[in-house]
């Protein structure tokens, strides 16, 4: 017993005691490496189109400095120049319209002076009515003087109006909108403790419904102008509502559509009502025993809403399926253990879809975006980008030219110009250049995986080693976690730093990042996970994760695991020092929404689920502060409007009843988007203390 006592001792001795005491020097090395992304030359290409033609330019930083390059992607002909200018010398008197794009900057973004006292008028598309609300109710009116104003309605009052996106039909002949009961929104109080305007503190409000609150409620209403009457609906189903909004009027004006999620997001639905009796048919009724991630739907109308496109996990995937107008599906296009991420584009005329996807080539990084095609029969399914990587695909307006940056988190980026019939490359436009980065002692982010919970899963991330590292060394670990179920978060493609994770990785640490089971952009039942179960954040798919890339890689010290998020991932990092502190030992949480029924609605709705009960207690850091263990920072701003700043100082209370011993940092005049110079470097002498075992360097 003895003896295995002293080789323990000797055993912390050797990972901490013997590491180089960190100096002043060593903390202005890491302010200063993110100037290394001055250290990649032609990175990966963002192409900007001439609107209407295959021609796009691009800027290019190069080492002699940044230069032009105007490409004509028929041909694959590239042109430099010094600047835009330059450029357009090359169209003088071939394309007038072209050569001035290319030196003109135009303001899309207008900014208008609207006088909002007076009604919002809609005019008819036959140009002879105007809708418009006034005290609550739909009137209607000749363009023409003198205006003789028809009340469609009188029923509205202040708590329960008619809605001002009026929408006619193309013929004229129908009118719809929305009855909406309102509610008083809950607001939040945010104290400004040393405004630049006076001595005195300054107390703002924001608008801030939260989980469990009364919602607005927005019902469908039809009138038929013809007859100066309203035509009855029966909305009753889509009173439990989370949202509904109208989608507009077919063309032909047989019909309008609108969207409905139910609240709780278990069930949404593409409405289309029948202008002539009122009938509602549903188009799509998608519904799921957890959860629907409603805010990454898709829809697209074929054929004056005869076909629908539209993206479900009814199978467990996310795949593309063709629905009827009755809501049938006509058969489903994608299909197969992967997903479909996003469409791009629709060709209607030719029935092609561009969208992209990943996780279809089984030895590849699963996260990896592929830029694909398929037709709408589901046959002549062609990945358009082969090679291994994630690939950011811009295309010609008219979609026959694809410009495709590819690279991975260990792969500089390559540029090339494809066509998009078959993926084929037309024209090299470049890769990346790192020499004078790798000649700095830069280190490549390993990408890794390892099985997750289930011994099957594969769970994927990357490593991040310091430029000095040294094999024969310990290194404590540090994971930056994000576990948010709206996205994937590990990013995949190259970049030479990280502003929340390279200058910590320059102290003397190993930082890892990894996605866990709970995150999207993988099977419906690795992202259900998450229901009702915000806590669990993936934590046992991390810490296998970990173990096993410490196996692996001895140097990598678990005895000494740290973890640090931002926003969810302030959840998610005092939450390891709660319901899995023998495995984290310190942990950084920055304006983590720490109690669920604290933080906004449209969020955590999605993933808790509604009515609230007790799961929300379950994974909330304040009922569970009690079972703190190790070091924690707590780290907000007291302006955050997206995150209540009272979620973090309810944890302090509670951690101080229970007799805890915590930090805290509470920023003055900051909001939600932290990441500064002082934030950081108190984040960097935290973890120097608790898992260096040094005592940090003054500033």
């Amino acid at each position: 017993m003895k003896k295995n006592l002293i080789i323990l001792l000797l055993g912390l001795v050797s990972s901490t005691n013997l590491e180089a005491q960190l100096t002043k020097a060593d903390y202005q090395r890491a302010d200063t490496i993110l100037k290394l992304e001055n250290r990649v030359f032609s990175p990966g290409v963002r192409p900007n189109w001439l609107r209407d033609s295959h021609y796009f330019w691009y800027q290019n930083r190069e080492p002699g400095g940044n230069v032009y390059y105007l490409v004509n992607a028929e041909t694959g002909r590239k042109e430099k120049a010094a600047d835009k200018k330059d450029l357009s010398s090359y169209f003088k008197g071939k394309n007038k319209h072209l050569a001035e794009e290319l030196t003109n900057e135009q303001n899309t973004n207008e900014w208008r002076n609207e006088d909002n006292t007076k009604p919002r008028t809609v005019a008819s598309p036959d140009s002879l009515w105007e809708a418009y609300i006034q005290d609550n109710n739909v009137y209607v009116r000749e363009r023409k003087e003198p205006r003789k104003p028809v009340a469609l309605t009188t029923d509205g009052t202040q708590g329960y109006h008619y809605s001002d996106r009026l929408i006619w039909s193309p013929d004229s002949r129908k009118l719809a909108t929305l009855k909406v009961r309102d509610t008083q929104e809950r607001r939040i109080p945010l104290l400004e403790s040393h405004p630049v305007t006076q001595v005195q503190p300054v107390l703002q409000w924001r608008d801030y419904a939260k989980p469990g609150d009364v919602i607005p409620i927005s019902l469908p209403v039809l009138f038929d102008w013809t007859t100066r009457k309203q035509i009855p609906l029966d909305t009753d189903l889509y009173a439990n509502q989370f949202d509904l909004y109208l989608t507009g009027w077919r063309k032909d004006s047989r019909a309008f559509t609108f969207e409905f999620n139910q609240r709780g997001h278990q069930r949404y639905i593409v409405g289309e009502v029948n202008a002539t009796d009122g009938k509602i048919t549903h188009l799509a009724d998608e519904q799921a025993a957890t959860f629907i991630h409603y805010y990454q739907c898709y829809r697209h109308d074929l054929n004056d809403g005869q076909e629908m496109l539209w993206i479900s996990e009814r199978d467990g995937w996310r795949h593309l399926y063709l629905l009827g107008n009755d809501g049938q599906v006509k058969r489903q296009i994608t299909k197969g253990e992967w997903v479909v991420r996003n469409v791009d584009y629709v060709d209607e005329v030719n029935r092609v879809i561009y969208f992209n996807a990943c996780g279809f080539n089984p030895d590849e990084d699963p996260y990896h975006l592929h830029y694909c095609r398929i037709n709408m029969d589901g046959t002549g399914f062609k990945d358009l980008t082969p090679e291994p990587a994630n690939h950011q695909v811009t295309a010609s307006s008219d979609h026959k030219y694809l410009v495709d940056a590819y690279s991975r988190a260990d792969m500089p980026y390559t540029s090339v110009l494809r066509s998009s019939t078959d993926g084929s490359i037309i024209a090299q436009l470049g890769k990346s250049d790192i020499s004078e980065l790798t000649a700095s002692g830069w280190q490549m982010p390993e990408v890794f995986h390892a099985k997750g919970r289930d011994g099957k899963t594969d769970i994927w991330g990357k490593i991040l080693r310091p430029s000095n590292f040294d094999t024969s060394k310990s290194y404590p670990v540090i994971e930056m976690i994000y576990a948010g179920p709206h996205d994937s978060h590990v990013e995949k493609y190259f970049r030479a730093t990280d502003h929340l994770c390279s200058r910590l990785v320059e102290l003397g640490f190993i930082v890892v990042k990894i996605d866990g089971m709970g995150t999207s952009n993988r099977s419906k039942a690795f992202h259900d996970v998450c229901w009702k179960n915000l806590k669990d954040a993936g934590f046992p798919d991390r810490i296998a994760w970990i173990k096993a890339a410490a196996k692996q890689y001895s140097y990598m010290d678990i005895e000494r695991v740290g973890i640090y998020g931002w926003s969810a991932g302030g959840q998610n990092a005092m939450a390891a020092l709660l319901f899995h502190n023998d495995f984290y030992k310190a942990a950084v949480a920055l304006c983590g929404c720490h109690d669920n029924r604290m933080d906004k609605i449209w969020w955590n709705e999605q993933w808790m689920g509604y009515p609230i009960d007790e799961s929300y207690s379950a994974s909330s850091n304040v009922d569970n502060a009690w079972r703190l263990k190790g070091k924690l920072l707590l780290i907000n701003g007291e302006l955050d409007d997206n995150v209540d700043p009272a979620s973090t100082l309810q944890v302090v209370s509670e951690l101080m009843k229970a007799n805890k011993n915590f930090d805290q940092l509470y920023l003055p005049g900051k909001g939600h988007s932290l990441g500064g110079t002082f934030e950081m470097h108190k984040i960097h002498d935290f973890f120097v203390e608790s898992l260096l075992g040094q005592k940090a360097p003054e500033w």
